[in-house]
């Protein structure tokens, strides 16, 4: 290292000598990587920073009293520096009197607030032949790292995987992960993309957690957010245009997909979805919310990640899946490119959820109010969704969804339990405390079985007791206030009152896993793992269609595939009673008879 510094000349692609200084280096190329990234003894530092006139980086190397370094233009808003550093060494950036971590920080040990932790990328990875899990062989399992294990870090939910694998599970969906204000979140408040939440144990720990889940044939895919980002610690429209007034969102100003200034914006996005793929070795995303991201462009933002994140895959020769959250019931989010569509390979759907739930609990408020119709379950349960085009009452009778009946059901990701059909209650019961035994297992097996792709809430399988609620711990004390009153006007349509308050830490608390081992807890158990071994013999095998259909008011059968079907699940509800098979081909495979709830499932033998 010669002590020069190199900074761009007028037309770009030049070298331009300035003035030696020791111990710096400056390579004057736009930055492939955004962030800091370590290369041996020297780390190399980029910043978009567009509406920044000069910036300084200040260093705190260990042992050594913090360090300012001018940080040199490299063009377009970018600047850049190398220096002599090390993977844990801290770091700001600083313009006039304010000083913000990186907004391409690998881990915030102080948190949203505080400085950046230099990290080294390299791991010793054992996955080298790990080729993926393909969608239609996916059994999701979400899970909240924070509530999931007793230690609450992602090295603690290591210990756990064996069990999940025997269940039947083979991808483990994780709630977001990115650095949010204060430890107790649900992670769809980040400020820090690129930033692994310190209190789950930061970015080494991903890489044991997602290794170890390799090592089992488990894929792990992540909930990533780009709908929008939190307020406390966000300090990207201080750097760039990263939102815009011409469009808006629940959140305020929208992300700045398609105004000026985009493209730094889309990088900024899509090399964030990259990293988490290529860094940590993921198998697939989970787009958050994507109804309520405003993107007017050529390809839209989601087809543009989806496309990158597929090319990653064919590249490095392995299955990457990604999965997007949306109420809209649009075939367009998962139909090619070459059908204009965004070309993801699948999408929450709702309505599934919705008609079953309503079904079990009587339950009519709110955006259950148009779930009353007993006519929408078999619908759900044969077709991708319920809603394609009809008035929509929670909508103000605008229409909902356009039809689905090209869509190949894999493609819709369906549940009767997940973060927010049991969080945003207000109590955060799950279905243990709302309907019996019975209905439970009925609801399990109709979803365990289903030719769609089935997700498990974690703790689900067994019957946990906990609820799990909407906890938060910002430190600005106008956004707690905004919360904690907020919080209760968001359930007026269902009446409910006395709602927990989020920044309590016993909210917090009361959501944590118990992992009972009582008698009940362990038969409900084996009754998921016995569904989901015959789901591996008669499902995956099988025509991923369905033919569902009411026999009077209370009984329900769904047979499988539409034509010609090897499994046939019979479901009485309360009041009615279950009949003999058609013929005697079918050889009962399964029962549940339990609080007025009875299950029969049966395979032909020819």
């Amino acid at each position: 290292m010669d002590g020069r510094i190199f900074s761009p000349c007028a037309q770009g692609s030049k070298l331009l000598r300035l003035t030696p200084r020791p111990n710096l280096v400056h390579i004057a190329v736009q930055p492939s990587l955004l962030g800091a990234t370590v290369r041996g003894h020297l780390v190399d530092f980029h910043l978009w920073a567009p509406r920044w006139s000069s910036a300084t980086l200040i260093l705190k190397r260990r042992g050594q009293a913090p360090q300012p370094w001018p940080l040199l233009p490299l063009g377009d808003g970018y600047w850049g520096l190398t220096l002599p550093a090390s993977a844990g060494d801290l770091y700001q950036y600083q313009a006039g009197s304010l000083a913000i971590p990186d907004p391409v920080s690998r881990l915030l040990p102080s948190g949203v607030h505080g400085p950046t932790e230099i990290v080294d990328s390299s791991f010793a990875w054992t996955d080298l032949h790990w080729h993926g899990v393909p969608l239609s062989h996916f059994v999701l399992y979400e899970l909240h790292v924070g509530t999931f294990t007793p230690g609450a870090t992602l090295d603690s939910a290591i210990a756990r995987l064996d069990y999940l694998r025997d269940l039947g599970v083979t991808a483990i969906e994780i709630m977001p992960l990115n650095a949010v204000p204060g430890e107790r979140n649900w992670g769809y408040d980040g400020v820090g993309l690129y930033a692994v939440q310190s209190n789950y144990g930061g970015p080494a720990a991903l890489r044991r957690f997602v290794d170890a889940a390799h090592q089992r044939n488990l894929a792990v895919i992540l909930d990533v957010v780009y709908n929008h980002l939190g307020n406390e610690g966000n300090y990207l429209s201080q750097l760039g245009p990263y939102f815009t007034a011409r469009h808006k969102t629940p959140w305020g100003d929208a992300i700045n997909y398609d105004d000026v200034g985009s493209l730094h914006v889309r990088r900024f996005i899509v090399e964030n979805a990259l990293y988490w793929l290529r860094e940590y070795h993921l198998d697939g995303l989970r787009l958050d919310a994507v109804q309520t991201i405003r993107d007017d462009s050529p390809q839209h933002i989601v087809a543009e990640i989806a496309a990158r994140a597929h090319e990653l895959g064919a590249a490095e020769h392995r299955t990457i899946v990604v999965t997007v959250e949306t109420d809209e019931n649009l075939p367009r989010y998962v139909l090619p490119p070459s059908q204009n569509g965004h070309g993801a390979d699948a999408v929450w759907s709702d309505d599934y959820h919705h008609a079953i739930h309503v079904r079990l609990t009587g339950e009519d408020q709110g955006y259950y109010q148009d779930f009353a119709s007993a006519a929408l379950l078999p619908r759900v349960l044969s077709q991708p969704y319920a809603f394609q085009g009809e008035p929509f009452r929670f909508w103000q009778g605008r229409p909902r969804g356009a039809s689905g009946a090209t869509l190949p059901l894999p493609t819709q990701i369906v549940c009767i339990q997940n973060h927010d059909q049991v969080g945003n209650r207000a109590f955060g019961e799950r279905l243990t405390s709302l309907v019996p035994a019975g209905a439970r297992k009925l609801a399990a097996a109709l979803l365990l079985l289903s030719p769609h792709t089935p997700l498990l809430f974690m703790g689900q399988e067994y019957d946990e007791p906990a609820p799990f609620q909407f906890f938060t711990s910002f430190d600005d004390p106008i956004i707690q206030r905004a919360v904690s009153e907020g919080r209760p006007r968001e359930f007026a349509d269902f009446g409910w009152t006395n709602v927990p308050d989020p920044q309590s830490p016993e909210t917090y608390e009361h959501s944590r896993l118990r992992w009972p081992q009582a008698p009940a807890n362990l038969e409900m158990l084996a009754w998921y793992r016995t569904l989901l071994q015959l789901r591996r013999e008669f499902i995956l095998p099988a025509d991923r269609t369905a033919q569902a259909a009411w026999s009077g008011e209370h009984l329900l059968t769904m047979q499988i595939p539409a034509r010609s079907p090897h499994l046939l699940i019979t479901a009485a509800f309360p009041g009615a009673e279950l009949p003999s098979p058609p013929d005697s081909s079918w050889v009962l495979k399964l029962e549940n008879l339990q609080d007025g709830y009875s299950v029969q499932i049966h395979t032909r033998t020819s």
